[in-house]
């Protein structure tokens, strides 16, 4: 018995520390620091919403600040939190192309809309702004103003100060102007400020203000940035693992907000959708009183006026909302709303209850343990009743053999101690010999704790093995392998489901620029690993080895950039980064008379043009010559590095131009539309004006795409070399661009972009109306070239997904990333699906889908179309495959030829369905391999939960331990992060 209370005693701590862990970081998140509008009436927050114990015991009244933001605000005003002050990035030249400079009266209204933001002590005057508004118009005022105040009053040196700075500029009255959500003509107490406060602390409809590399504490909706054109940029890792950053935009009718006066002159409202766990929708309209665009004036020609007013609206979108776990990035400032808090956010909402794991010998082991505990304690209870019935019984042998054996006279209790162990030092010293038969003591060894015992021990000495296992050791981080529980180890060589993420999982991330196709001319030496694994499974051995690769890569590089060097200057060049290795890209560039020369400059020129990067000069004095990109995939990025280091740099962008370099010779385009990506277009388009003066629309997408939009009188021969050598591409395991564009004559683009405006502006089905005009202007496109990435695998994948396919063990593959770029990353072949319209599908690189399995593609947009879809793939499985067999009890089928399932997050949701969830299950389980894309975190974890509780199967997740992975991590049976 004392064995087993230990056991179950140290289980129960370590079980309560680990939990005492994850409330410390959970509370240290809740109490992270966010910057909110104080002294500002929140409508959506009641005056008093203490409970009624609250209220009667006097605690926590309205207004007073918390121990915890007192702490905070202390800590930051002695590590002296400096001021930030909020400004609109306008463009250098924006003057000379909107009309004349700002006078002086303008750039001092424009100066006194700054925000100084520092820690708020609760016992220390904060001032915003530090001098009225109104002491700008005059001298005088700003003088009676210093003889009101005494010299020892700590205010004194501030507003000495102030004054002093504004003796430079002439004087002027405040013209507040009034457009969108802002109405200077109300009355306003013109008390709000920032304040520092907790996460915890925020409410829905308070108004937040983050700043670069701030983490995000709730669900906001993106109000104003330091962005003229209301641009932020975040970090989602955290919700689907992608590195990569994500552009979000504020709202039109407020983006004007950029001080905390203008958040007390603006009125309206968001009718927002409740909150829900889909991680990429979210619907919801802005409504304010607003005046049209002609009767626009200012604030003070209107107060009185009686200027009409018209109800406005505006649709909120996801591309405006900010979501909690999120960080942001390359921005200065925004002005936010949340409109999701706490257990709302869409990040809370697809976590879960954190469970407790144990192995299946553990699970046994303690079922067995009860059950003999069971059959222990029934014993036990039925000697107490037989002993207790035959001491009732007179005229026995007991009465001469037995007399004043018994501890009591009472036999309900004589029977309680035959059942029940009491310490022998508790009672009498002649009961002694009588307790030594008890029951308990006398039956316990029906319960194996030894058993129990032994196999923690084996686990301990496993976990310990583990850690110093030699194979195991990662040399690039110097870093063994770190068990983080021993009780599941044991489950490893029970798996049967593999279930595991792509991104930096599979994968590193990063892409290389390896090949490129350009007028049918095909650039680029390098050797990916799939053109090396296909050679390897076909026989052949025509690749030099790896190292000496590496040698002949590196001459043939050398050679390059010296030829290109001779030819013209390239600033931006980062040798050292260079992917693209190619001696007759370098020798076409600098034959003035090939006519092959041209074609590169207009490829090359679209690369450095078409793309939403951003660049950056991490260090601009030491290296000002040195230009990074920041992306929302890595794929852009390293096509703009590619171009940059080809002799095409793009150097910088702004609202209203774009900067390159061509060979040495700057060009600036002025951007006029950017036609987003999306999984629907599987395209992105830039429209400019170019130096000539003629607008151009530049496209890049798939290949399917571009060559369904080429222009019908398009040169056969360009097409056909251009798609063979994007199919080369395709087998090598390269990821695929196609490269076009089209001129376009004013009048054309003109009319174009009053629909487009119209469609942007719509209040449903917003985004179909925006596809249904960007098909407008795609069309009648002419192929620059092709371009090929490679997506570094990590080291051995192919190796050992192979081992595990060989090893009869099922793979899933849950990932954010679109269906393109899922598939793009698995095999080396090229295979014609079903169930799509899409024509032929690049392969993969690491044996996910092999040349011999059957690819089925579902994609579906209702419920019943979704059954549909799955009721074919299994009727395809049958006529190709023949009936399943099953070969265990957890359904594994056993084929000779391997099968495979890509479906989309979209169509996984209706697959779900109870309904349907039986018939996917089956699907899946006939298959070696499925791909998820663009799945939600919640969407991981329904689907793993499926697959176990519908197979009764042992399942491992694999996973780089980010938060949106948590949940599905959770779910499984073991884990290997």
């Amino acid at each position: 018995m004392l064995p087993l209370l230990f056991i179950l005693t140290v289980t129960a701590l370590k079980d309560g520390v680990e939990d005492y862990r994850r409330g410390v970081v959970d509370e240290e998140v809740n109490n992270s620091a966010a910057t909110k509008l104080g002294d500002w009436r929140n409508v959506n927050v009641p005056d008093d919403s203490r409970p009624f114990w609250q209220k009667l015991l006097g605690l926590n009244r309205p207004g007073t600040i918390s121990r915890g933001v007192r702490r905070l605000r202390e800590k930051e005003l002695e590590e002296g939190a400096g001021k930030i002050v909020l400004t609109k990035n306008v463009a250098d030249d924006a003057s000379e192309k909107t009309g004349p400079k700002e006078d002086a009266h303008t750039f001092v209204q424009r100066a006194r809309s700054l925000e100084d933001i520092q820690s708020v002590h609760s016992g220390e005057m904060h001032e915003y702004p530090p001098i009225p508004t109104d002491v700008l118009g005059s001298r005088a005022n700003l003088t009676i103003d210093q003889a009101l105040i005494s010299p020892d009053d700590p205010r004194a040196g501030r507003l000495n100060q102030s004054a002093a700075e504004l003796s430079y500029y002439p004087s002027s009255t405040r013209t507040g102007a009034s457009g969108g959500v802002l109405d200077w003509s109300r009355q306003t107490p013109g008390t709000a400020k920032w304040e520092r406060t907790l996460w915890k602390k925020l409410e829905i409809g308070d108004v937040v203000l983050l700043r670069d590399n701030d983490q995000i504490p709730a669900d906001i909706v993106v109000l104003s940035t330091s962005d003229a054109d209301g641009l932020c940029y975040v970090e989602t890792k955290n919700l689907d693992g992608e590195t990569n950053l994500k552009p979000r935009k504020s709202l039109k009718a407020t983006s004007m907000i950029s001080s905390e006066e203008d958040v007390e002159h603006a009125s309206f409202i968001v009718d927002s959708e409740p909150p829900h766990p889909n991680l990429y929708l979210y619907n919801a309209v802005l409504r304010y009183q607003g005046r049209p665009d002609s009767d626009e004036v200012s604030g003070e020609a209107t107060q009185g006026t009686g200027v009409p007013k018209e109800a406005q609206t505006e649709p909120v979108t996801i591309n405006n909302l900010l979501l909690r776990g999120c960080t942001v990035r390359n921005t200065g400032w925004i002005i936010g709303l949340v409109v999701f808090t706490g257990a709302d956010t869409k990040i809370m909402l697809n976590g879960g209850d954190t469970p407790s794991k144990r192995s299946k010998i553990e699970k046994e082991t303690n079922f067995n343990v009860i059950m003999n505990f069971l059959i222990l304690l029934s014993m036990c209870v039925s000697t107490a009743i037989v002993s207790g019935y035959f001491e009732t019984l007179t005229n026995t042998s007991s009465d001469f053999y037995e007399t004043n054996s018994q501890p009591s006279k009472y036999v309900v209790l004589n029977s309680l101690i035959t059942f029940w162990y009491v310490p022998i030092t508790t009672i009498p010293v002649f009961w002694a010999d009588w307790l030594s038969s008890s029951c308990l003591i006398a039956f316990q060894n029906i319960v194996p704790i030894s058993l129990y015992i032994s196999i923690e021990i084996v686990k301990t000495i496993q976990a310990y093995f583990i850690s110093q296992d030699v194979d195991m050791w990662y040399q690039p981080y110097d870093t063994a392998c770190v068990p983080k529980t021993w009780n599941i180890s044991d489950d490893l060589g029970q798996i049967e489901y593999i279930f595991s993420d792509k991104t930096g999982t599979l994968t590193q991330n990063i892409m290389e620029f390896q090949k490129c196709s350009v007028n049918g001319v095909t650039y680029g030496e390098g050797i990916t690993e799939a053109m090396r694994g296909a050679a390897k499974r076909e026989g052949r051995d025509d690749y030099p080895d790896p190292q000496e690769q590496a040698e002949q890569l590196k001459e043939m590089k050398a050679t390059m950039l010296e030829k290109m060097a001779k030819t013209f200057k390239n600033r931006y060049l980062q040798a050292e980064r260079v992917t693209l290795v190619a001696p007759n890209l370098a020798e076409h560039l600098a034959d003035k008379t090939n006519p092959q020369r041209q074609h590169l400059i207009q490829f090359f020129r679209a690369l450095a043009v078409c793309h939403t990067v951003l660049s950056d000069r991490p260090e601009p004095r030491d290296q000002p010559y040195r230009l990074d990109y920041k992306a929302e995939s890595p794929d852009e990025a390293a096509l703009v590095a590619a171009a940059r280091d080809a002799g095409f740099p793009f150097v910088a962008k702004s609202n209203t131009s774009i900067d390159i370099e061509v060979m040495g010779q700057p060009e600036r385009y002025i951007p006029l539309r950017v036609l987003e990506f999306n999984s629907t277009r599987k395209r992105m388009s830039v429209i400019v004006r170019n130096p000539e003066g003629k607008i151009v629309l530049y496209c890049k997408g798939a290949d399917s795409v571009i060559y369904a939009r080429l222009a019908s009188d398009h040169d056969p021969a360009l097409k056909e070399a251009t798609a063979r050598d994007m199919e080369a591409f395709a087998n090598a395991g390269l990821r695929t661009l196609c490269i076009s564009y089209r001129y376009l004559s004013e009048e054309e683009y003109l009319n174009w972009s009053r629909q487009h405006d119209v469609a942007s502006s719509a209040t449903e089905n917003r985004e179909e109306e925006i596809d249904k005009v960007n098909e407008k202007v795609e069309h009648s496109l002419n192929i620059l070239g092709a371009t090929a990435l490679e997506d570094k695998l990590q080291e051995g994948v192919p190796d050992a997904i192979e081992t595990l396919h060989q090893a009869g063990i099922k793979l899933w593959i849950l990932t954010g990333d679109k269906v393109q770029t899922a598939i793009e990353i698995g095999t080396n072949a090229r295979i014609l699906t079903v169930l799509t319209h899409t024509h032929c599908l690049p392969g993969f690189s690491c044996n996910l889908l092999k040349s011999d399995m059957e690819i089925m593609i579902l994609a579906a947009d209702s419920l019943d179309d979704a059954r549909n879809k799955v009721e074919a793939a299994l009727n395809k499985l049958a006529t190709i495959l023949g009936p399943p067999q099953k070969s265990n009890k957890s359904g594994i089928a056993s084929r000779k030829k391997g099968c495979a399932v890509v479906i989309d997050g979209d169509t996984l949701r209706h697959a779900l369905d109870p309904s349907i969830k039986p018939l996917f299950l089956s699907l899946g389980t006939q298959c070696d391999t499925v791909v998820c894309c663009r799945v939600s975190p919640a969407q991981k974890a329904l689907t793993v939960k499926l697959v176990k509780d519908g197979c009764n199967a042992m399942t491992l997740s694999i996973g780089d331990g980010m938060c949106h992975q948590v949940l599905f991590i959770q779910i499984l049976n073991t884990n290997a992060p």
